[in-house]
C-alpha cells in the first residue's frame, strides 16, 4: 500500500467536520485533533518550522538544498470535511482490481455505487477503489490531499539527494463552511506561489472559480385563525415561495453546468408567521455575478410593495471571487502543472471550479494559488469514492512539480 493510501485511511478516521455560522475559527474543536496528528508526523518525518496556531492552521517548512534562489513553493489542503453529511465513523472499503459492476455499500443494505448512475466509475475498470459504506461521506474532500502532500514531503525528506527549494505546506480548518482562509497567515506562511489539493478526478487542473456569496431571506408573515383570515394573513411561507418562484427557473444548480451560474436555496425554514431561506449566489462572470445580486435584492423590493415594508428583509454577503484575474499574470503555474501531468501520462483537464476553494481567496491575499486535482469523486455524500491509483498518481504529480520549479530556474539561467 502506498504511502499516500496509508495515511488517507488513517485521516479519515478522524471526525473533522466543520459547521456553519459559527463566529468563532475553528468551527468546531474536534479539527484540532487530526491537526495536532499531522503536526507530530511533520516533526517525526523531519520538517522544519512546525505548528498549529490557536486558529487550527498547520504550517511547516522543508528547507532548500539547492544553492539556486528557487521560488518558495506552497502546498495547501484542508482538514475540515463538509456539514452536509456525517463524517463520523467513517468505513472505507476497498475494492480491488474493481470489475465495472455496481458496489454494495455494506453499511446500507441494498444501496449500492452504480456505474449506471456514476459513468465515471468505468474509467477504472482493473483498478482499485476506495468507497463508504453508505453510512458517511469518505472525507476524500479533502483528506485525500492532505495525504498527498503528506506522502510528498516524506518523500523529499527523505531523499536529500534530490534538489528542491523551499516548501511550504499549510493545512487548513473551515474551508467547506466558506472560512478557510479567513486566518491564514499569507505573509507568515511564506510562499511566493502555492497550489491547492483540492480538486477532482485525475487531471483536472483549474484556476477559474465561482464569484459566490452567501444571501439570507426572512420573511415576517402575519399569522391569523385560518377561520377569519381573509384580508388579514400574510403567509411567510407562501411569500417565500413566491420570492423563489421570482427568480430566474433555469438558473438553478440542477439545470446549470460548465460556465453557468445560478440561485440555489439552500434552506428553508419557518412558519405563517415568519420564514427564513438561506441561498448561495454564483456566478464564473463578474458582471453578471453582480447583476444576480442586483435581481435578488430587486425581488425583495418588489414583495415589500406589495406586501409592506419589512415584509421581506434581504441581505447579501460575497464569500470569494473568480481567481483568474489574479493566477493570469502567473500562468507558468498552469503550465507547469500541464507539463508535470503530460510526463507522468495524465491527462490535463483544464476546467472551472463549480465552487470554490481555500486558493481562491487566497489569490486575492496575494498568494496566487491554482488548484490541482486530488482524484476523488461525489464529494459530500455517501457516493464519495477515491481510486488508489489516482492518489499514487497525484503524489508523483506533487513530487515532479517541485523538480520542475528547480528545473525551472536552471532553464532561465542557461538561456540567460
Amino acid at each position: 500500500m502506498s504511502s499516500a493510501v496509508e495515511k488517507f485511511l488513517r485521516y479519515v478516521s478522524y471526525d473533522t467536520q466543520s459547521k456553519d455560522e459559527q463566529d468563532h475559527l475553528p468551527s468546531t474543536e474536534k479539527q484540532f485533533v487530526l491537526a495536532n496528528v499531522l503536526a507530530e508526523e511533520l516533526k517525526a518525518m523531519g520538517a522544519s518550522d512546525v505548528k498549529v496556531d490557536s486558529q487550527c492552521y498547520v504550517t511547516a517548512s522543508i528547507p532548500a538544498n539547492t544553492r539556486r534562489n528557487v521560488p518558495v513553493l506552497g502546498f495547501i489542503a484542508h482538514m475540515d470535511t463538509a456539514p452536509a453529511f456525517s463524517g463520523c465513523g467513517v468505513k472505507p472499503q476497498i475494492i480491488k482490481n474493481y470489475d465495472g459492476s455496481p458496489v454494495p455499500l455494506q453499511g446500507v443494505p441494498g444501496l449500492f455505487l452504480d456505474p449506471a448512475e456514476f459513468p465515471d466509475m468505468l474509467d477504472y475498470v482493473g483498478k482499485d477503489l476506495i468507497t463508504t459504506d453508505g453510512t458517511t461521506l469518505l472525507g476524500a474532500d479533502d483528506k485525500a490531499g492532505v495525504a498527498e502532500i503528506m506522502a510528498m514531503a516524506q518523500f523529499f525528506l527523505e531523499h536529500p539527494e534530490i534538489p528542491h527549494g523551499q516548501i511550504k505546506i499549510g493545512f487548513t480548518p473551515d474551508e467547506e463552511v466558506g472560512c478557510g482562509a479567513d486566518g491564514f497567515d499569507v505573509a507568515g506562511f511564506g510562499a511566493d506561489v502555492a497550489y491547492t489539493v483540492d480538486g477532482g478526478a485525475l487531471g483536472e487542473l483549474e484556476y477559474e472559480n465561482f464569484n459566490a456569496a452567501g444571501a439570507k431571506v426572512r420573511i415576517h408573515g402575519s399569522s391569523i385563525h385560518p377561520g377569519s383570515a381573509k384580508g388579514k394573513m400574510k403567509n411567510a411561507l407562501l411569500i417565500g415561495m413566491e420570492f423563489q418562484n421570482m427568480l430566474p427557473v433555469f438558473e438553478n444548480p440542477m439545470y446549470t453546468e460548465g460556465y453557468e451560474g445560478f440561485y440555489h436555496l439552500d434552506m428553508m425554514r419557518g412558519s405563517v408567521e415568519e420564514a427564513l431561506m438561506d441561498y448561495i449566489i454564483r456566478d464564473h462572470d463578474r458582471e453578471k455575478f453582480e447583476q444576480k445580486k442586483k435581481q435578488f435584492l430587486l425581488t425583495a423590493d418588489f414583495l415589500n410593495q406589495k406586501y409592506g415594508p419589512g415584509t421581506v428583509e434581504a441581505e447579501i454577503k460575497d464569500s470569494y471571487y473568480n481567481m483568474k484575474e489574479k493566477i493570469e499574470p502567473h500562468m507558468y503555474l498552469i503550465d507547469l502543472a500541464k507539463e508535470a501531468m503530460e510526463e507522468l501520462s495524465i491527462q490535463p483537464k483544464i476546467c472551472p471550479i463549480r465552487g470554490g476553494t481555500d486558493g481562491a481567496r487566497l489569490s486575492y491575499m496575494g498568494l496566487p494559488c491554482p488548484n490541482l486535482c486530488t482524484g476523488g469523486h461525489n464529494f459530500h455524500g455517501k457516493y464519495e469514492y477515491i481510486c488508489i491509483q489516482s492518489m499514487e498518481k497525484v503524489t508523483e504529480l506533487l513530487i515532479l512539480l517541485v523538480q520542475k520549479f528547480e528545473q525551472l530556474l536552471q532553464k532561465e539561467e542557461n538561456n540567460g
